[in-house]
């Protein structure tokens, strides 16, 4: 495993114990085994690294919610697929879901805010589509209420068994937020939340995703992957970036060679929605 990727899972452990303020960087390496120069050629601080965590922990949530809206075929099945997906990754990540979740009103400066938000923004997007798919025209006006109340859902609903130990039965737990987000779809009629609400307080996004923030990240995976497929597969979407070659058809076979490595699931989203599949 390389050096970065065991300091961010043993950190993850030791600050879901202790919490961030209270965990030092001599407490990580200890408990990693490393040594503080070891640290330093990873991160530049601490800061630094509970960034790369947030980064760690959002990326997986975002692509995996945006991967099962997006492939579920059945209509009657995305609302159910995209709470348990949702549900599914905060426990998985509980330990960390945990300590962001209480210190997040704390310890976090600008920087980490607009993160935060910036993969929050993301998330609404792909909820909105979803509805959209949904219910089309009879959400045009509470499309961005229902969003909210999704979100309300998710965020509520996880801390029941993240902080309150409630028995952990994903399944019904999914059905029966589908089916409150259903009925609100269905039936609700007086909008708070409008789409002029909105851009009042849009916030300016990361400009980021492009074709050539796509290849410096992929170069970054290429060499912390060492699985055969997955590597030759990042190396041939690298080429197809740089010049396309490839039919639809392959380029969508790479892209499930890395969809579930743990270090390439943030490449598979970006890719997935710059080529539009």
């Amino acid at each position: 495993m390389p050096k970065k990727q065991l300091i961010i899972e043993k950190s993850i452990e030791l600050f879901a114990k202790q919490g961030f303020e209270a965990t030092s960087v001599q407490q990580i390496t200890d408990y990693c085994g490393i040594s503080k120069g070891a640290f330093y050629l990873s991160f530049t601080s601490k800061d630094e690294l509970i960034l790369e965590l947030i980064d760690h922990f959002m990326k997986e949530i975002t692509s995996e919610i945006d991967y099962t809206v997006n492939n579920v075929k059945n209509d009657e099945e995305v609302l159910y697929k995209f709470y348990y997906t949702t549900l599914y990754s905060f426990y998985k990540h509980s330990d960390f879901a945990k300590i962001f979740m209480k210190e997040q009103t704390q310890s976090f400066n600008k920087e980490l805010l607009v993160k935060i938000r910036y993969y929050d923004s993301l998330i609404e997007k792909t909820i909105i589509t979803m509805l959209e798919r949904l219910y089309g025209e009879d959400v045009r006006d509470t499309k961005y209420d229902l969003m909210y109340s999704i979100k309300g859902f998710m965020s509520t609903f996880s801390e029941l068994f993240l902080f309150h130990d409630a028995p952990l039965d994903l399944n019904l737990m999914s059905q029966s937020l589908m089916e409150k987000t259903d009925l609100l779809a269905r039936h609700s009629t007086v909008p708070f939340i409008t789409e002029e609400f909105m851009q009042m307080f849009k916030q300016p996004q990361n400009e980021g995703i492009t074709k050539e923030h796509i290849l410096e990240i992929m170069e970054q995976k290429v060499e912390e992957v060492e699985e055969s497929i997955e590597k030759e597969s990042l190396i041939l979407l690298k080429q197809q970036l740089l010049e396309s070659t490839y039919s639809p058809a392959i380029v969508k076979g790479l892209l499930e060679n890395i969809r579930n490595h743990p270090y390439c699931k943030w490449i598979y989203y970006l890719l997935q929605n710059y080529y539009k599949f």
